[in-house]
């Protein structure tokens, strides 16, 4: 049986993260990346170019079974392009629709999935729109290229949201209500051939500077749970996609509120490494491989602690039980994530004391 080979756009910590779930699996992996340093080229090789350099991307794609990617703002056009060499999964039209937080929302709208109420903003006159339409405070957001809180704003004044828009380069944004919400949540699902479809328990999320800091899993509530299934299913299908795809929700008094897709492997799935019994990584390869879906079962609670700016002393943070620590092997800098820690508990009282202690830990190290 000849080895599967999986080409990856970007070897970050999520394309390393596949290329360590795909080593055990005989699973080969190449990637496509700006940076011969990125994580990914710690497992497998790099080919460096831009992410929409056709010549590059063909290249990586005649060298492959299947190509995949570990970050969505990739050219639509580049990857359409490879169709006719190498499956491209999840798919080109689903990464168009979340590179646009406009389309995002139509199509959301599509599947009656509720979302904040909202304004394109195209031109000056269309704040003056958002703000009679939404009131205020608004949050403003770039249609394209914004993730981990970066190309976005709350704002509570006309002259604050003038401000922000220029802020933007006055190019095309999306402005929203801002939403009540008790915590956010995320569904990660995995679809295969024939229709497998495997979802993951709900995860609330935690976020500073809009950036994820913690995830905690499973989060236990029946009702949402199955709202949110029933959604991800039609959304999965309507658009034929295979492997991974994660929705992130607000969860309001009146329930789910959707608030944008990724066509992806998901930070807020680092947990289901050592949390469930097959991690959204193999799963996403076995999906875009079309072979038989892995069984997400829980083991017990467990909660992803990202590291960002730095990462402790590893023989600090190896003190902990239950604790599993991933160093990407980043350089460190302010305000990157450069690597994560998986707590696990048999109950949420032990998965506590064990959270509490690597808080701790951090705080001291911070000093």
């Amino acid at each position: 049986m000849p080895t599967p080979r999986v080409g990856i756009i970007g070897a970050g910590q999520l394309g390393r993260m596949l290329a360590l779930a795909a080593y055990p699996l005989g699973i080969e992996c190449r990637f496509l990346d700006t940076r011969a340093d990125a994580p990914g080229g710690q497992l497998a090789p790099i080919r460096v170019a831009a992410l929409d350099d056709s010549k590059a991307l063909s290249a990586l794609a005649r060298d492959v079974d299947v190509v995949t990617f570990d970050i969505e703002n990739v050219s639509v056009a580049a990857l359409e392009s490879l169709e006719s060499i190498a499956p491209v999964r999840p798919g080109p039209t689903i990464v168009g629709l979340a590179q646009d937080r406009l389309a995002e929302k139509r199509l959301f709208a599509s599947l009656n999935i509720p979302t904040a109420p909202y304004v394109a903003i195209d031109s000056a006159a269309d704040l003056d729109r958002a703000r009679t339409t939404l009131g205020l405070p608004i949050v403003l957001k770039a249609r394209r290229l914004g993730y981990d809180g970066r190309g976005q704003r709350i704002v509570s004044s006309p002259t604050e949201l003038a401000d922000a828009w220029q802020a933007l380069g006055e190019r095309p944004a999306i402005a929203e209500g801002l939403v009540t919400f008790e915590r956010e949540v995320s569904l990660i699902a995995v679809r295969g051939s024939d229709r497998q479809l495997r979802f993951y328990p709900l995860t609330e999320n935690r976020h500073r500077d809009g950036m994820l800091e913690l995830s905690l899993a499973p989060y236990v509530n029946t009702a949402a749970q199955s709202q949110a299934e029933q959604w991800m299913r039609a959304l999965l299908e309507q658009h034929d996609c295979r492997g991974v795809l994660t929705i992130e929700f607000f969860l309001t008094a009146s329930g789910l509120v959707a608030n944008e897709i990724a066509p992806r492997v998901h930070n807020s799935g680092h947990w289901t490494i050592e949390g469930t019994e097959c991690s959204q990584f193999e799963n996403h390869l076995r999906g875009i491989l079309d072979l038989p879906l892995g069984s997400t079962a829980v083991r017990g609670v467990a909660a992803m602690r990202n590291l960002i700016g730095s990462v402790p002393p590893r023989e600090r943070l190896l003190e902990i039980d239950g604790l599993h620590l991933h160093d990407y092997g980043k350089e460190p800098r302010p305000q990157r994530k450069v690597g994560h820690c998986t707590l696990l508990g048999r109950d949420r009282a032990a998965l506590d004391d064990r959270l509490n202690a690597l808080e701790t830990l951090l705080k001291t190290a911070q000093k």
